[in-house]
């Protein structure tokens, strides 16, 4: 129970001297020791080890410092932080915090940022953070002005577990790298030296770089699904590769993480603002693309939309997407396994385009595997004729058979009609989940590596049998410098994301703050001088979850095509010049 002195610490020597002199006299009862201000039994430092052995909770302590954060009561985070300066030897300050979840009135005043303590506590430990708590004889030290925060860089020079506590500033800009708990818990991923990517995305990360960049801004609260939610910008969201400048708070360890409560709004840039739909393709070209449609199942309740509400918003997600992408042959990866799912996708699709841009599918092979989600392929007849029926690589090894279409151009306005047919094949190999507890482990590419690379060893084994060249598109499951895509590419397959796109945009998807490309565009050596743009269109995977059209707030995205699908889209333009003149066209643009 706290119990706060009556006097301010100006009057309590006077008064603390005539208790000592009354209880002289009298020799009836133990005198007092005099408490004031400046009678300081134990530093921070000691209480939190920096000078010796850390103080065993339960121990009971007298401390004095300066309130530098307050978040009081349940909407915050029960209590205040306290810091004082350098002690002795040491030459950086400490802080602790002081958990105090019913202030009265008078204490609640006094805990404000500036304002100089003392009072007695008692050590505690909470999710492996040091506090103290249980406080009691709090006196008013007049107020002293914030102390001037300590400058931390990521990584750090001095371990995180000595600032804990501190007030801190951050003079690098941070990036957004994650922002799956901003719903949950009003939290971000902030790292330096632009967002997280997967280690293993690259072919040369030795898997050290990210180590020591990341830090969690939170929001001065411990309390779930906060409302509002912080840290949105004017269209309601907070996309991955923001950037956050001039970020002061206080360093804490909670929820196995170190995280900063700002003293003031952090000031966002919108560095990675949403992009506009992709340039129209190049005169003489065709396009393709590999959308990951997360789960568009028709019937509600299953893998997909839980009811016909959330799949009417997924369904208008998605079609305004596909417009927009403006491809002649799609693959389309997460379908249920219905032949009804694809219908109905088409025939959303269709409505509104003029006839020449209609889609059909391509039909074939019944052979879609026994999963719950396949792998189609769409496309528009007035620009690609199929050469044949849809075909499945139906090695045993693959759970979702991929699909193969094989297309000539068929648009009378392209220059010239390039007369050679050309493959496509859309994949959707196993994913990282649902690990076995031995066998095929995780072994840092994820778990089912072993099985992901034989589905694309499988695949290349088809593809020897063609007579056309074929391009790959799809979600392996696997990042840019992982076993799968690498088998792809020592059998002569270039990987068009890592070759044509920049570094910072090899993105299709974001996990646990970290980003890199499970969708994947790869092309043979016959047909790479005929790519010409590449590009993935990142409308999703930077967004907010809580934006998915089964998200806790799905109605900020409504009339958009954002958050139709944790996945980006994946496209490139195919030239079809007869003249086989595409290394010119590729070099102008």
């Amino acid at each position: 129970m706290i119990q706060p002195t009556n006097t301010a610490c100006k009057e309590a020597p006077v008064i603390s001297r005539l208790l000592v002199l009354v209880c002289t006299l009298m020799a009836a009862v133990p005198c007092p020791v005099a408490a004031e201000c400046g009678d300081v039994a134990e530093s921070i430092h000691a209480i939190k080890g920096y000078t010796g052995d850390a103080l065993a909770p339960g121990k009971q302590v007298a401390v004095e410092g300066v309130v530098t954060a307050a978040f009081p009561g349940q909407a915050g985070i029960d209590g205040f932080w306290l810091q004082h300066g350098p002690r002795n030897e040491a030459r950086l300050p400490a802080g602790i915090f002081v958990y105090v979840p019913d202030p009265d009135e008078r204490l609640q005043k006094l805990i404000q940022p500036g304002q100089r303590l003392w009072f007695e506590a008692h050590v505690g430990v909470f999710r492996g953070q040091q506090q103290l708590t249980r406080i009691r004889n709090v006196r008013d030290c007049d107020e002293t002005g914030l102390p001037s925060p300590v400058a931390l860089r990521l990584p750090p020079e001095t371990p995180l577990a000595r600032l804990e506590g501190l007030k801190v500033h951050f003079p690098q800009t941070l990036t957004v790298s994650g922002n799956y708990q901003l719903p949950r818990y009003g939290s971000l991923a902030l790292s330096v030296g632009g967002r997280l990517f997967r280690p293993t995305n690259f072919a040369d990360d030795d898997g050290t770089k990210n180590r020591g960049r990341r830090i969690i801004l939170d929001d001065g609260s411990y309390q779930s699904w906060p409302q509002p939610l912080p840290w949105l910008d004017e269209q309601g969201t907070r996309r991955v590769g923001s950037k956050v400048e001039g970020l002061t708070g206080v360093l804490a360890w909670a929820f196995d993480d170190y995280r900063i409560h700002p003293l003031r709004p952090p000031q966002f840039v919108e560095a990675n603002p949403r992009p506009s739909a992709p340039p129209e393709p190049v005169a003489g070209t065709v396009r393709l693309a590999a959308f990951n449609l997360e789960n568009y199942f028709i019937t509600p309740g299953q893998r997909g939309a839980r009811s016909r509400a959330a799949l009417a918003r997924q369904r208008e997600r998605l079609v305004a997407a596909l417009k927009a992408l403006d491809a002649d042959i799609v693959g389309l990866v997460e379908v249920e396994n219905n032949p009804a799912a694809v219908a109905d996708l088409l025939a959303h699709l269709n409505e509104g385009l003029p006839a020449k841009n209609h889609y059909r599918q391509l039909t074939g092979s019944q052979d879609s595997g026994d999963d719950a989600i396949k792998v189609a392929m769409i496309y528009r007849p007035s620009r690609v004729t199929p050469e044949g029926p849809l075909q499945r690589d139906a090695a045993a090894v693959h759970l979702r058979p991929p699909a193969v279409g094989h297309f000539r151009a068929s648009d009378p306005g392209v220059e010239g009609r390039w007369g050679e047919v050309f493959s496509v094949a859309v994949v959707h190999s196993k994913s990282k989940v649902r690990c076995p507890p031995a066998g095929d482990v995780d072994l840092g590419q994820g778990c089912w590596n072993r099985l992901r690379t034989q589905q694309s060893r499988a695949l290349l084994a088809f593809a020897d049998e063609l007579d056309t060249p074929l391009l790959v598109l799809g979600d392996i499951n696997a990042y840019g410098g992982e076993d799968p895509v690498r088998a792809f590419t020592a059998a002569g397959f270039v990987d068009l994301i890592a070759s044509r796109l920049p570094r910072e945009r090899r993105y299709t998807y974001v996990f646990r703050g970290e980003s890199g490309y499970l969708d994947h565009m790869l092309a043979p050596q016959a047909l790479l001088d005929r790519v010409q743009q590449v590009g993935i269109w990142h409308i999703n995977a930077d967004e907010p979850w809580f934006l998915a059209y089964d998200g806790r707030y799905p109605q900020a995205a409504r009339g958009t095509v954002f958050r139709g699908s944790d996945h980006d889209p994946v496209w490139l333009d195919l030239c079809l010049r007869s003249d086989g003149d595409c290394r010119a066209l590729h070099e102008s643009l």
